[in-house]
């Protein structure tokens, strides 16, 4: 039976990403799905490309990707902060094929079967997914006072505690030691490029996310061989 596996931020961290899927055991009637910031801070951006082609995978775009390509573009950063060096090393490294990968990423992805919806950062709770600021879908975390996406740690609340659903939102960005388990989302990203672990949500044909208490039962983990940088 297929089965959909979505992978939290994997940050070229290529041997982790291979050892999860090793570890779920990857068939090719397997989705395998990401949430974005496949690239930057790891060791391995190239060999992360191959292997995400290699399988198969389609991913949403997170915010490095983004950097990333307002650079190669030329346009710079919106908020015209300069292209970090991280960042830089990665871009000299990247080949023309991974350049024409990453400009295909999509903001989000449906998976309808599944009942979910792939981010990689976060939605504004109550606004319809097409009328979401790109910029927020890729570097929300919290929300300020009034309901504003807020980028940095700290605002009032998490956006995934307000989000009501549907659909499931699925998402990366902001790395917590645990997976961030909300009643309508769920949050991936456990640091694997920070030494944590790389997790991914395993789901079989048609199944829908499990609420809170029983949804560690789909989530499958590996920890990070070594921390390439920073901590959670």
């Amino acid at each position: 039976m297929p089965r959909t596996i979505i992978v939290g931020d994997v940050h070229g961290c290529r041997d982790e990403l291979a050892a999860l899927l090793e570890h779920i055991g990857l068939v090719t009637s397997d989705r395998v799905v990401m949430v974005g910031d496949l690239v930057v801070r790891g060791p391995d951006p190239c060999g992360t490309l191959d292997l995400l082609r290699e399988v198969g995978a389609i991913s949403v775009r997170g915010n490095h990707e983004d950097r990333l390509l307002r650079w190669h573009a030329g346009k710079g950063d919106p908020r015209g902060e300069p292209l970090g060096e991280m960042s830089k090393v990665t871009a000299r490294l990247l080949r023309k094929r991974d350049w024409a990968w990453l400009e295909t990423l999509p903001y989000w992805i449906d998976l309808p079967e599944q009942g979910i919806r792939v981010v990689h950062a976060g939605v504004v709770p109550g606004l319809p997914i097409e009328r979401q600021d790109p910029h927020t879908l890729m570097y929300v975390r919290c929300l300020g006072r009034y309901g504003e996406p807020v980028e940095r740690r700290g605002g009032k609340q998490l956006w995934g505690e307000a989000y009501m659903g549907p659909p499931h939102l699925v998402f990366g960005h902001n790395a917590k030691p645990e997976p961030q388990l909300h009643p309508w989302a769920t949050g991936v990203d456990t640091g694997a490029v920070y030494g944590g672990r790389l997790t991914a949500m395993v789901l079989r044909e048609g199944e829908p996310v499990p609420p809170p208490a029983s949804r560690l039962d789909v989530l499958v983990s590996v920890p990070s061989r070594r921390r390439y940088c920073g901590k959670i």
